[in-house]
């Protein structure tokens, strides 16, 4: 299934990014997800993984569509190969809400690796 621009959210920075009006360090893609770089890493491999259809947090992904937060999750873990760190761990987060840290409401799990990541986070 292609992205279907029609769920876009104009004012939305990550559907900015699958539109290709904003430029990423696209790391991977697949026809329902894309992933790149963040812009601040918190750690060595830090890569951010958003289905390529607008849905505002972890929540919405959850109840919106057969499969699609599936494909993010795999996604997720396609990138921890692709990267070097699914041998040796990675932590795969999703920020729901603004009390949680969530600063871009399009649904993101950050992919994190390459150094150790301690618990609880700090």
């Amino acid at each position: 299934m292609a992205y279907r621009y029609s769920t876009a959210v104009t004012d939305c920075l990550f559907c900015k990014i699958v539109a290709k009006e904003i430029p990423a360090d696209v790391v991977h893609e697949s026809d329902r997800t894309l992933a790149f770089r963040d812009i601040n890493p918190q750690a060595p491999t830090h890569v951010l993984v958003i289905p390529k259809e607008h849905h505002s947090d972890a929540a919405a992904l959850a109840t919106a569509d057969d499969g699609l937060a599936d494909d993010v999750l795999k996604a997720a873990h396609a990138v921890a190969v692709q990267e070097g760190v699914a041998e040796t761990g990675y932590r795969v987060v999703f920020n729901t809400g603004a009390g949680a840290g969530q600063t871009v409401f399009h649904v993101h799990a950050h992919v994190l690796g390459g150094r150790n990541l301690t618990w609880p986070p700090g």
